[in-house]
């Protein structure tokens, strides 16, 4: 369909079959260019045959340069999966095939041209020891066929008109996920529409507790129970249902999707690292919500280096007495119980000495939020991200009972964390999915609003070329958020999988708000608009559940061995 200033002659989407043809070829120059980065890199990083920390340290921007160009290969080959399954299902209409040739147009176009890591660091074939004879498979008529014509201005215009005529429905473009979990997103699109959407932007503004009779009803729905097996309480349900819920209440609002993190993470590390008696006394009190868990661990001058924590525990009798200071503690005051990770072996300065706690509380309330013997607490103030709140915690001589070392085996703490980190990662991806969404949609609706010189923001290309990539992005990421949380659900190791849906997932969010913001011009920065919330959430995925730089630290050691 022609419009202002197009060539009516100009085809926005490759003809199929072609396109599933064109998109499947190259795939594999993509891996090719790949392992050519990845035995660059490695010669960067090693000495003697072995790959050294130190020098992986020197060349962080190649060995984060690696992860990145990994994120992006595992991006396409997902699209490609989703798009195949499509097809053979029939379901892969116009719209799906607008995306699946502009993601592939503009990814391809990055691996030679440039990946932002961030707005200022873009990372370059040369940064990865990559000459012309690396790259030569990227030459191929069908990759140069998809960069020339795969993510062009008609194709975005031709998508964003499509994203009007879906306004208000559940997804743009087919997720390719089973009816049963579709069935589980219409469920909670619903409820987030009707009870979270409509008063969430007043509980950002007001810095407002999310209401004790939301999470009561989100307990009711069995959210903090999803993957908690039945025998325990839960619904035994997949990983996949998680990311979905999770995305979908973090489409209405970050602070109710992230309510399940908390429980997420407690129920993993005592399924993975608890004793019998403690998996039946604590996870069906979680996935009933009769109790409410909350993550400790962040020390005011670790960050991101747990294995220096030096908070302690010290044994008293059959008891312990936690003595020290934890920050960026979020839903700290109202829950009932913390998964604590404290030091107790004095004798260590490393992740060796540390022991993970179920540390007991009492619930705070606004007039007393701390009203436990040994701890206390104060509000950090934040942009973003406030229905919880965040809080620094004191601890002086504050008694754990033994009984709640989990595990009741000191030193296992640092490990049994670890172990949790593919689950927290996932459901970390799904909630900047939703965010992203949520950029989405209050941006598309804007765009179709507001008229300047005599027609809609989303008449001009650049305001419909930005909804097109939101919505071109947030697929790629939701498919590469869904493979790992299906490996996850196939009993594989996903850490690699895991990360690199967190790592882009972030980016995702925080682009789209960015351009969300854009498209509403001055309102924008006003705080009555939503997308002034929208902006503040997003900009905390790149942060919290390892950080975007430590996020792809991770990826690249996995990846060199």
């Amino acid at each position: 369909m022609p419009h202002d200033g197009q060539d009516s002659t100009v085809q926005p989407t490759v003809h199929l079959p072609d396109l599933l043809t064109l998109t499947g070829a190259a795939l594999a120059p993509v891996g090719e260019v790949f392992d050519a980065a990845l035995a660059s890199v490695r010669a960067m990083v090693s000495e003697g045959g072995k790959i050294s920390a130190a020098l992986i340290e020197a060349n962080q921007a190649a060995a984060h340069a690696l992860s990145w160009l990994a994120t992006y290969a595992e991006s396409l080959r997902q699209m490609q999966r989703w798009a195949e399954k499509l097809d053979a299902e029939g379901r892969f209409g116009e719209i799906e095939q607008l995306i699946h040739q502009i993601a592939f147009g503009e990814y391809l176009a990055q691996i030679l041209g440039g990946i932002p890591m961030s707005q200022g660091e873009i990372v370059r074939p040369q940064d990865l020891g990559l000459d012309a004879g690396a790259l030569a498979g990227m030459a191929a008529p069908d990759v140069q066929s998809l960069i020339a014509n795969g993510n062009s201005q008609a194709a975005r215009m031709r998508l964003a008109e499509l994203l009007q005529q879906q306004s208000g429905t559940i997804t743009f473009g087919a997720s390719g996920l089973e009816e049963e979990l579709e069935m589980i997103r219409d469920q909670f699109r619903r409820y987030v529409v009707e009870k979270i959407e409509p008063v969430a932007h007043e509980w950002h503004l007001k810095d407002e507790l999310i209401p004790m009779e939301v999470i009561d009803e989100l307990a009711g729905m069995g959210v903090f129970g999803l993957t908690i097996p039945e025998n325990l309480g839960g619904f035994g349900l997949s990983k996949a249902s998680m990311v979905v819920v999770s995305e979908e209440l973090s489409r209405g609002y970050i602070g109710v999707g992230s309510l399940g993190t908390r429980s997420e993470i407690a129920a993993e590390l005592i399924l993975c690292g608890g004793t019998d008696e403690q998996k039946s006394q604590w996870l069906p009190k979680i996935a009933s919500g009769e109790i409410l868990p909350t993550a400790v661990f962040t020390e005011p001058n670790t960050g991101s280096d747990l294995g220096s924590l030096r908070t302690r525990a010290v044994k008293e009798g059959e008891d312990y007495r936690v003595t020290g200071n934890k920050t960026w503690i979020t839903h700290a005051a109202r829950t009932h119980v913390m998964t604590l990770l404290a030091r107790t072996d004095p004798n260590t300065t490393d992740h060796r000495g540390l022991s993970m706690f179920l540390a007991e509380k009492i619930p705070g309330t606004d007039a007393e939020p701390f009203p436990t013997e040994g701890m206390t607490g104060g509000e950090i103030e934040v942009l973003g991200y406030r229905g919880m709140k965040e809080y620094e915690l004191g601890f002086d001589n504050f008694k754990v009972k033994g009984e709640n070392l989990l595990g009741g085996v000191e030193g296992r703490g640092f490990k049994q964390l670890m172990e949790t980190f593919e689950s927290a990662r996932i459901q970390t991806a799904a909630r900047a999915i939703g965010v992203a969404q949520s950029a989405l949609d209050i941006a598309l609706q804007y765009a179709q609003d507001r008229k300047q010189f005599g027609k809609p923001l989303i008449a001009f290309p650049r305001v419909a070329g930005k909804l097109a990539m939101m919505a071109v992005e947030i697929m790629i990421a939701r498919q590469l958020t869904y493979f790992s949380a299906w490996e996850k659900d196939h009993g594989r190791r996903c850490d690699l999988e895991a990360g690199m849906a967190k790592l882009l997932g972030a980016r995702v969010a925080w682009a789209a708000a960015d351009n969300g913001l854009q498209i509403h011009g001055g309102n924008g920065f006003a705080l009555e608009y939503k997308i002034s919330r929208v902006l503040c959430d997003a900009r905390i995925l790149n942060i919290f559940e390892g950080a975007a730089e430590i996020q792809a630290q991770v990826i690249a050691r996995r990846l060199l061995g």
